[in-house]
């Protein structure tokens, strides 16, 4: 596992080169499918050396990365032809490549907690150097203060844990009851803003509007993951504390989904909707997570993996139509199939895979969430009968108010689509719909 990193990192000094873009974009989607076919264990942790090693839980995370980084610079391409700075966006990129594989790859808490928090530089640099409008500064200020606002606690709480039991290598922590109160409470708060959950979720609408098609790829493919991974790893730590208390974060979150559900009902902008498509979605994960059971953690990763490349998938459709008109406004974005029928065929394909239709990976996700959450509380239906309506009601009201009724007369010339961008959609759409025939890697 170690040749991978060192293959991203050696990829950085190629940034030096003059025409690198097109040299390392390849090199990428290369690396992803040379990681792709290297089967591991399943069950078992895979040590790379130096508190590193990979499991099927990771694995999975640590190759949608690979893939979403290599999307990313396909989706960028205009950085290119401008020439805007493209070799540091190329570095930037690659350094954010190495940071999500370190933290998705870490058995020490603390060496993930750095990885964790140094992934949010590359990103906060994506957004201040490549945003389109100047309220960037104020979107790059919420991103990085409801992070590390969250985080610093869990930095103290990690070194008191260091200091009684000498290690922090979570294979060898054990659950203690209720001596884990604080490191509960503190890790806990720091993922669940990085997801985000709903009453900390304001800066994510925030980051996606201002942030590029680069930016918002990896924020919602990638980064919102690594709270949810953060989770995952330490149940098995505070299980006890997690048997007491977390019915409350579940209810939450799963009221809050319902809620950010009629949020994503009343927006004209596509970013922002989207956005908060993602924090709904995002709510039955943690849901998921907190149940503690085998159907929540695996609904929980088949979720994750399918949202990161829906979402991702919406992203890019949103952006063409943003190169195309220069609006994100559903007011002006509208009557799309008479101006780009090919690419309307591209938002119901991704907006029906986004409301878990088959044979998409959500629809396998949703039906494992609800079988554990059932599980766990059978008066948690109510909710999930509405988050699973309202997202159907969202996802087809951006589909129809896009593409359906009368364009904006203000158009006077549009083209069609590009082989580079029918491309990129069908890289989101084909793992996220073939996934589901490998079930038994999400279910063993």
């Amino acid at each position: 596992m170690l040749s991978y990193l060192f293959m991203v990192v050696f990829l950085i000094p190629i940034c030096l080169l003059k025409n690198c873009w097109w040299l390392v974009h390849s090199l990428l989607f290369f690396l992803s499918f040379v990681f792709m076919f290297s089967v591991y264990s399943y069950s078992d942790l895979n040590m790379i050396g130096y508190f590193f090693g990979i499991d099927y839980f990771s694995f999975m995370l640590v190759l949608l990365s690979f893939w979403i980084i290599s999307l990313m610079i396909t989706a960028s391409s205009s950085i290119y032809l401008f020439s805007y700075h493209s070799n540091f966006f190329i570095f930037l990129v690659l350094l954010l490549l190495v940071t999500l594989y370190c933290s998705f790859s870490s058995l020490s808490l603390l060496s993930f907690y750095i990885f964790f928090e140094s992934s949010l530089v590359p990103t906060l640099l994506l957004i201040l150097g490549w945003g389109y409008q100047p309220e960037r500064l104020q979107a790059g200020i919420y991103l990085i203060f409801y992070t590390l606002v969250a985080s610093l606690p869990l930095l103290l709480v990690l070194f008191s844990v260091n200091s009684i039991f000498n290690t922090l290598y979570y294979p060898l922590l054990f659950d203690c009851g209720s001596f884990y109160f604080m490191f509960y409470i503190f890790s806990l708060f720091a993922f669940l803003i990085s997801i985000p959950m709903f009453l900390f979720h304001i800066w994510l609408p925030k980051a996606h509007v201002e942030a590029p098609i680069s930016g918002s790829m990896i924020l919602a493919g990638v980064l919102l993951k690594l709270g949810g991974y953060g989770i995952f790893r330490i149940m098995s730590v505070i299980s006890y504390l997690g048997l007491c208390f977390n019915y409350f974060w579940l209810s939450l979150s799963l009221f809050g989904g319902v809620i950010v559900s009629l949020i994503c009902v009343r927006q004209v902008d596509l970013k922002s909707l989207i956005a908060y498509s993602s924090v709904a979605h995002m709510s039955m994960v943690i849901g998921g997570l907190m149940t503690m059971n085998w159907w929540g953690m695996m609904g929980s990763l088949s979720l994750m993996v399918g949202h990161g490349l829906c979402s991702s998938g919406l992203f890019c459709l949103s952006n063409i139509m943003y190169e195309r008109l220069g609006s994100r406004s559903l007011l002006i974005n509208k009557g799309m199939i008479n101006l780009m029928p090919t690419m309307s065929f591209w938002w119901f394909l991704l907006s029906s895979s986004n409301m878990a239709a088959p044979p998409s990976l959500n629809l396998f996700g949703e039906i494992s969430l609800l079988n554990g959450i059932m599980s766990w509380s059978s008066y948690m239906f109510v909710m999930l009968i509405l988050l699973s309506f309202f997202s159907a009601v969202y996802t087809l009201y951006m589909y129809s108010y896009s593409q359906h009724g009368f364009y904006y007369s203000g158009i006077y010339t549009c083209s069609l689509g590009y082989l580079r961008e029918y491309h990129l959609l069908f890289l989101h759409w084909f793992p996220l719909n073939i996934l589901c025939l490998k079930g038994e890697y999400f279910y063993f």
